[in-house]
């Protein structure tokens, strides 16, 4: 029999939901925030008529023991992506403005990972991983997943990490992040690295692989298996929407928030394979869609239409002050009179040109979505639609993880953004829980 799964710092349910679709059982897991408790119940256990798994709780507090009787003589394997934010550059930067004395090595969260291999160790795991950031690897000069690779081994797991680019698993998102695979010696197997589906058709490095070289002079890190001509080129962002319903086609349209569960019909029939299986990802295709809501950005609307696919905050800046002119001259407004630097002040976005750059980007329907993050929870700006003038609805966000169609968000806008912004995209959970699976049927 296989191992059941205990899924610790489960988020929404991303790394778990790709462990279900390689055919694993889900028996228990832990999760701190109540509303990301509430969605990965629904889409794991409700929606099937089944008693929640998950505790809603702080893991520091819970003993390892409640999962006792969770698995039998099978064993479990215990999964899971401990909090990101004492380690990602955006988590410093917040701890940063805070006051001098929050720095991230002073971050309770950055020694979660303790507390995942009390519960690995305490139950006895036949096989462990683990996700997180790749800046995981440097935080105050300490290499976490070598550290966490050094204390499997000494328990007895035959333990490596590696860094896997989404995109290279059919997901529409670069999204560079990194695994700790372990098993324990005792299996007499070995888990191997998952084997790829897309490539990048541009031979270009991306931020991580720019770094191998630099990672192979850690003990434990295995560079990921490459990618070949024969696999399918890498998911676009256009093949991620263009058949989800349309919103807002121009900036005069009229905005209408919509309820998270409100279904909206598809726009067109599935146009490849992206979408089909982010239809029918439970089996049974449905008519139309949740999750369409977006963030209401009166001002900034005019300025989205104009917006190239890929412009950043310097293209929306001058776009901006564009259309204040035109404005300005319409009512007449003299130059430096109080109406005209009102009006200024309302039409053009006043953030740093030097520190925004890059938080404001249109996205490009011909490439893969850059990463998304659980500031989504507090704007969009990062990933504005290709064709609407609008920030990405919840739905799409969904989409660029590759979380299906039927997966429900019964939250708050807010929430669900943040919930899809820290999330595993399931597809990459996929292809590495298919080689876990891999490993356990073999004779």
């Amino acid at each position: 029999m296989l191992p059941k799964i205990i899924d610790l710092f489960s988020g929404c349910g991303g790394l778990a939901l790709g462990f279900e679709k390689a055919g694993f059982d889900i028996v228990a897991g832990i999760e701190l925030m109540p509303e990301a408790c509430k969605t990965i119940s629904y889409n794991l256990s409700w929606r099937y008529g089944k008693k929640e798994t998950h505790i809603c709780g702080d893991i520091t507090e819970i003993e390892a023991s409640v999962f006792k009787n969770s698995f039998g003589d099978e064993g479990c394997i215990v999964i899971g992506g401990p909090p990101c934010q004492a380690y990602s550059m955006a988590g410093r930067g917040k701890l940063r403005s805070l006051g001098e004395d929050r720095v991230n090595i002073k971050d309770a969260r950055g020694y979660l990972y303790q507390d995942f291999l009390r519960f690995v160790f305490e139950l006895e795991a036949r096989a462990v991983v683990m996700e997180n950031v790749p800046e995981s690897t440097n935080f105050g000069g300490k290499n976490i997943p070598e550290i966490v690779c050094t204390e499997l081994t000494k328990k007895g797991y035959k333990a490596y990490w590696t860094i896997l680019n989404s995109a290279d698993y059919g997901v529409p998102q670069v999204r560079e992040r990194v695994f700790v695979v372990a098993i324990k010696g005792d299996e007499g197997k070995e888990i191997k690295l998952p084997n790829p589906t897309h490539r990048n058709e541009v031979d270009v490095l991306t931020q991580h692989q720019k770094r191998f070289e630099g990672y192979k002079q850690c003990q434990f890190f295995v560079e990921p298996n490459g990618t070949t001509d024969e696999l399918k080129p890498w998911v676009t962002v256009g093949d991620a929407f263009s058949d989800l319903p349309e919103v807002f086609p121009t900036a005069d349209s009229k905005y209408k928030l919509v309820s998270l569960n409100i279904e909206y019909p598809y726009k067109t029939e599935a146009q490849n394979e992206y979408q089909e299986l982010m239809r029918t990802w439970y089996g049974k295709e449905g008519f139309g869609v949740s999750a369409n809501a977006f963030r209401r950005n009166t001002r900034d609307f005019p300025i989205f239409e104009r917006m190239q696919q890929g412009d950043n905050y310097i293209a929306a800046t001058k776009i901006a002050e564009e259309l204040f002119y035109e404005e300005a001259k319409l009512f007449g407004y003299e130059k430096d009179s109080e109406e005209y630097i009102s009006l200024y002040n309302k039409m053009v976005p006043q953030y740093d040109k030097d520190k925004f750059e890059n938080k404001w980007k249109r996205l490009d329907e011909t490439k893969p979505s850059h990463t998304l993050v659980a500031h989504l929870a507090k704007d969009t700006y990062s990933h504005i639609h290709p064709i609407e003038p609008r920030g990405i609805t919840v739905r799409e966000a969904a989409r660029l993880q590759s979380f299906p169609d039927d997966f429900f968000f019964d939250c708050s806008m807010g929430d669900a953004f943040k919930q899809i912004g820290n999330a595993v995209p399931p597809l990459l959970a996929y292809g590495v829980a298919r080689t876990v699976l891999n490993t356990f049927e073999e004779e």
